[in-house]
């Protein structure tokens, strides 16, 4: 069963973490790097697994360290059925389920499948929805930065569908969206972007494991909740990792296309 949820709990500083599609180098990385900005949490917004060489290892760290985790499409067809997935997608979902029920120790096995299977679609707190595609369609629906021009009637439903802030994942390209509409990627606004009153924003932190705007390192981000009547803000990271390290691991599994290695180059 999806599940969904409201948290009322407030936080002050949150990193966000997105897409790691089972690579554990830059998983690790991110983690290292959050650990010394002082955050209370780590919350994931899907796509654990999918694509990469370490499901199994990704999952028990994102379950060990993140508070929560949303589901994604590849959390969902690891799950379920990898429906609308091209080929090299589809492959890797049925390979990583073979490595989750690989699992010699059937507790361990079980805990990770029960993990996945309690994944939310839809988890608010504060002024926050968190959601892994967009309000309208949680899961699978894509927001792109060129919709603001090209979708108008898509952007103004989406907008419609949150209150004041949303949190997505999905595309793996890191950026605000206003309710102008339009899309400002990082390096827009210095990397740290403060919410304006009375502005619907839409915030992307990017891919961890598979970034897809060129630029091949690491993406997080940082949220800093009002306090003392100052505005929210975010904080876009980038970092490097050990790239050839996860495209090694893709190049010597007969399962997983070498093209998904060789992409993570490019950063598409």
């Amino acid at each position: 069963m999806l599940a969904f949820a409201t948290l009322t709990e407030p936080r002050l500083r949150t990193a966000i973490i997105s897409d790691v599609h089972s690579n554990l180098s830059a998983l690790e990385t991110v983690l290292s790097h959050i650990d010394g900005q002082r955050v209370d949490r780590i919350i994931s917004l899907g796509d654990i697994v999918g694509y990469g060489p370490d499901p199994v290892e990704c999952v028990d760290l994102v379950a060990s360290r993140c508070e929560w985790s949303l589901m994604g499409n590849h959390d969902f067809g690891v799950l379920y059925e990898p429906t609308n997935f091209n080929a090299a997608a589809e492959q890797s979902a049925y390979w990583t389920r073979r490595q989750l029920d690989g699992e010699t120790n059937r507790a361990t096995a079980e805990k990770r499948w029960n993990f996945l299977g309690r994944l939310r679609v839809r988890v608010a707190f504060g002024s926050y929805l968190c959601v892994h595609g967009t309000p309208r369609r949680p899961i699978n629906e894509y927001l792109f930065p060129e919709d603001v021009v090209n979708s108008v009637i898509k952007m103004r439903q989406i907008f419609e569908r949150i209150d004041l802030y949303c949190l997505v994942g999905h595309t793996h390209v890191p950026g605000i969206f206003t309710d102008e509409p339009d899309f400002y990627c990082p390096s827009d606004f210095e990397n740290v972007y403060t919410m304006r009153l009375g502005e619907k924003v839409i915030i992307n932190p990017g891919s961890v494991g598979q970034p897809r705007d060129s630029d091949p390192r690491a993406s997080y981000a940082i949220l800093e909740a009002e306090v003392d009547g100052q505005a929210d803000k975010v904080e876009f990271f980038r970092l490097d990792y050990d790239i050839e390290r996860t495209v090694k691991r893709i190049h010597n599994t007969p399962e997983l296309h070498d093209w998904l290695g060789d992409r993570l180059r490019q950063g598409r």
